[in-house]
C-alpha cells in the first residue's frame, strides 16, 4: 500500500494498449463499482487500470469481489519484489486501521503493508517466507461496521503464541545474568561483577543498543545448538553503544562504544565470532567517532574454535583495527583480575588504563608460557599490579 507511481504522458497510448503493464510500477488501483444492492464496493486491483477510469465504472481485469455485500480490498505488493518476512494477519481477526499485516524485506529495505482502515482479514495469500513478485496479491480484507469496530478498538490487544516470537524472546534471554546463574554464582565468589553489569553501570539507562548479542562460539562441529546457545552468548563480548551522563553532556558528545569481555564465557578468550564483533563495532566507532570503553579481562586467543579455516590467524583485522584508532577518538581500557595475550594487547592501546590492584596484565597466560617451553607459571604471577606502575 502506498502513493501511486506516475508515468510521462507519452507512455498514455501504451497504457491503453496493454493495461496489464502497469503491474510493475503501480501500487494501488481502485475502481468503483456497485453491487446488487447499490452499495459501492472497491476493489484494489493492479491489472485494473487503464489510465482513463480511475474512480469511475471499469470491466479491465476485475477480480471475483467475494461476497457482493461487503467492500473488499485486495493488497498488491508493487514495485519491488521481496522475501515475506513477516505475515502478522490472521483469518477472521478484526484489525485497527494503520496495523501492520505483511513486512517485505527487498534490498535490504523493509516494506510496511497496513490494514488501510478497521477490517476483518477475509484471505492471507501469502506465508512467512515466501518470495513475492511486483502485482502479487497479499491480504484480503473486508470492512466491518463501526460498531463492531469499536468495540474490537477496546479490547485489550492479545499477542498470538507465534513460533518465531517466542523463539525470539527465548534467545533474548539469554542474553541476561539471571540465564545462568551458576556461571553468576562463580563470579560472585571470587568478589568479582558480570560484564553486563559493568556495561549497566558505565551507560545511561536504557541507552544500550547491543551488536552481535545472538552469535555463540564458533565450536558447532563438536558442541551442539543448544549448548552453545546456553553456554556461550554473545561468544564471550558484549559490544554496542550508548550514552554515559547524556543529560549533563553537549548534544551527541554523550554517545560511546562500550566493550566488554564475559569471563562467565570461556574465560573471556577471544574467538571466531567475537573478533568479528570487535571489527564491525570498531568501524562503527570509527565512523562516528565514538569514544571506547574497553572492559578487557579474559584470557587472549581461544584455541577450541572449529567452524572457521585459521591457519595462523593473521587476517584478524581487530588489533590494527583498534590501534588505529588512537589519535581519533579516547580509548579508555579497564583491567580486573586475569588480562592475558590479546585482551592485554588492546588494554594496551588504550590512552588511559584503569586496573584493580589485583589485576594481572602479560602478553602471555600461563599455557602459553608453559607451550613455549618456559616451565609452569600462576596466573598470579604474571604481569601482576606491583610491576606496572
Amino acid at each position: 500500500v502506498g502513493n501511486d507511481s506516475h508515468r510521462s504522458t507519452g507512455d498514455a497510448r501504451e497504457r491503453r494498449q496493454d493495461p496489464y503493464s502497469e503491474v510493475a510500477t503501480q501500487l494501488e488501483h481502485r475502481v468503483t463499482i456497485r453491487d446488487a444492492v447499490d452499495r459501492p464496493t472497491h476493489v484494489i486491483d493492479p491489472h485494473a487500470f487503464d489510465g482513463n477510469h480511475m474512480g469511475e465504472r471499469s470491466d479491465i481485469g476485475l477480480l471475483p469481489r467475494g461476497p457482493t455485500s461487503l467492500e473488499v480490498r485486495q493488497v498488491p505488493l508493487g514495485r519491488v519484489d521481496g522475501l515475506n518476512v513477516i505475515c502478522s494477519a490472521n483469518v477472521g481477526e478484526i484489525v485497527p486501521a494503520g496495523r501492520p499485516l505483511v513486512v517485505i524485506e527487498s534490498m535490504k529495505m523493509e516494506h510496511v503493508v497496513e490494514a488501510p482502515e478497521s477490517d476483518e482479514v477475509v484471505r492471507v495469500w501469502v506465508a512467512p517466507g515466501d518470495t513475492v513478485r511486483k502485482g502479487q496479491l497479499l491480504v484480503e480484507v473486508s470492512p466491518v461496521p463501526r460498531s463492531s469496530a469499536a468495540k474490537e478498538s477496546n479490547r485489550t490487544p492479545v499477542i498470538a503464541d507465534r513460533a518465531d516470537v517466542a523463539r525470539l524472546r527465548e534467545r533474548r534471554g539469554y542474553l541476561t545474568d539471571e540465564a545462568r546463574p551458576e556461571a553468576v554464582a562463580k563470579r560472585r565468589e571470587k568478589g568479582r561483577r558480570t560484564a553486563r553489569e559493568n556495561i549497566a553501570d558505565l551507560l545511561d539507562d536504557g541507552s544500550f543498543q547491543e551488536y552481535g548479542g545472538f552469535g555463540v562460539a564458533a565450536q558447532r562441529q563438536r558442541r551442539s545448538e543448544e549448548d552453545l546457545i546456553a553456554n556461550t552468548p554473545a561468544d564471550g563480548l558484549i559490544c554496542g553503544t550508548g550514552t554515559v551522563n547524556a543529560d549533563d553532556a553537549e548534544d551527541g558528545r554523550a554517545k560511546v562504544l562500550a566493550m566488554s569481555y564475559d569471563y562467565t564465557v570461556l574465560a573471556g578468550t577471544q574467538g571466531y565470532v567475537n573478533h568479528k564483533k570487535t571489527d564491525r563495532v570498531l568501524e562503527v566507532a570509527r565512523r562516528n567517532m565514538l569514544p571506547v570503553v574497553l572492559f578487557a579481562e579474559g584470557g587472549g586467543g581461544r584455541p577450541g574454535d572449529t567452524d572457521a579455516p585459521v591457519v595462523a590467524g593473521l587476517d584478524v583485522m581487530s588489533f590494527a583495527s583498534f590501534a588505529s584508532l588512537s589519535g581519533l577518538v579516547p580509548l579508555v581500557g579497564i583491567a580486573s583480575g586475569y588480562c592475558f595475550a590479546g585482551n592485554a594487547a588492546l588494554l594496551g592501546c588504550c590512552d588511559v588504563v584503569i586496573a584493580t590492584e589485583d589485576s594481572n596484565i602479560g602478553m602471555a597466560g600461563p599455557a602459553m608460557i608453559e607451550g613455549g617451553g618456559l616451565g609452569v607459571v600462576a596466573p598470579t604471577a604474571i604481569g601482576p599490579i606491583g610491576v606496572q606502575t
